[in-house]
């Protein structure tokens, strides 16, 4: 097996970071790449930003990958620029993959969206609901390169939130996948099995690094959603969504787990390995659950009378871009009794040391009591 951690320490990008992931950034890295020649400007958004275009390797076999359709999903981003570095630096794996396969990257499909921090573009137009109607430039955008470049499979690469657990477990999805379906009955065609043999391959090596932290998104049939259009026209898709990782909001580690995911499925298409996989073990994972909240507080009554005794408290972190800087903000969402949600962080204060680290969390601390 590869060294996924070393490759990784090699490869990073350490320009772009954080959550807040925009073109003022992702452009300037990959026109200092040894690939700059390769990237086209081939349209733009709703407010004139130019969408980008990087083609790599001279293999039969196409890869069509996309990130940030939605603006303030940014983690695939900076994995894909990951993985953009590692393709440029010498070595067997990625000698194979140029060899082997022809890439075709958009590395943010949303630029308005990804400025603003929005998941929507400019005209507030969810574009993974676009699929059918291609009533935005940037929808328009994705399937003229579609329909130019004819993929053999497409990676639609995306975010979720940090309310996802694995199954029933609590086990947050650090990394889900999907392979979409293509028309109600969820049936499993030649084409989407290809999906979900993928989707095989790379979850054996993410479960040697986060063992049951790898979820199954929902399947529920859209046609209006890019990759079951996509699936629809014959073309094994995978959806990707990066997830929550203990402790880090900025997804640092979640980043580094998509870039071996997409290190694996690019390798996997590159050897032909993917008959190794069955399509069963695809749906041996969990799919995912909703279960967590980022903060759960016990006993606040203690602390402030406007609490009742017994009642806990859940708390969802808005994300709110000031300036250039991403804030987490509090909100609760749920009071009561919270057995059955799980926590990426609890504070009891009945406890003094929680209570404690809880009082040197300003901004929570002030917005409760």
């Amino acid at each position: 097996m590869m060294n996924f951690e070393k490759i990784f320490r090699s490869c990073k990008v350490k320009s772009t970071t954080g959550r807040y992931v925009t073109i003022a950034t992702v452009y300037p890295f990959l026109e200092g790449t040894i690939f700059s020649d390769k990237l086209k400007t081939i349209g733009s958004s709703v407010l004139g930003a130019p969408i980008k275009m990087l083609t790599l390797g001279q293999g039969k076999t196409k890869i069509l990958m996309w990130s940030q359709m939605h603006g303030n999903e940014s983690t695939t981003t900076k994995a894909v620029l990951d993985f953009i570095n590692f393709l440029s630096q010498p070595g067997t794996e990625s000698k194979l993959i140029l060899e082997h396969c022809t890439i075709c990257i958009l590395p943010i499909l949303n630029p308005d969206g990804a400025e603003a921090y929005t998941r929507v573009n400019a005209n507030t137009v969810d574009l993974n609901r676009d699929a059918q109607d291609r009533s935005q430039p940037e929808s328009k955008v994705l399937r003229q390169v579609y329909d130019a470049f004819a993929p053999d499979y497409c990676f639609n690469l995306h975010d979720q939130r940090t309310i996802f657990n694995v199954g029933t477990t609590n086990k947050p999805a650090t990394v889900s996948f999907l392979a979409p379906a293509f028309n109600k009955e969820r049936t499993v065609s030649l084409t989407r099995a290809k999906s979900m043999q993928l989707i095989v391959a790379m979850n054996t090596v993410l479960q040697q690094f986060i063992p049951g932290q790898v979820g199954r998104y929902d399947d529920g049939f859209n046609s209006n959603c890019v990759g079951d259009a996509f699936q629809m026209l014959d073309t094994p898709t995978v959806l990707f969504e990066s997830g929550h990782y203990p402790e880090d909001y900025d997804r640092e580690k979640t980043r580094e787990y998509i870039f071996y995911a997409l290190l694996t499925a690019v390798t996997t298409i590159a050897e032909n390995l993917i008959e190794n996989f069955k399509v069963s073990a695809y749906l041996g994972i969990p799919e995912n659950g909703k279960q967590f909240l980022d903060i759960i507080i016990t006993n606040a009554h203690l602390v402030h009378s406007k609490y009742k005794e017994g009642e806990s408290l859940g708390i969802l972190y808005k994300e709110v871009l000031r300036g250039d800087t991403l804030n987490f903000v509090p909100d609760i969402t749920e009071k009561g009794n919270l057995d059955h949600f799980f926590a990426h962080k609890e504070y009891n204060c009945l406890i003094d040391s929680d209570l404690i680290e809880l009082k040197n969390n300003s901004e929570l601390y002030i917005y409760l009591f």
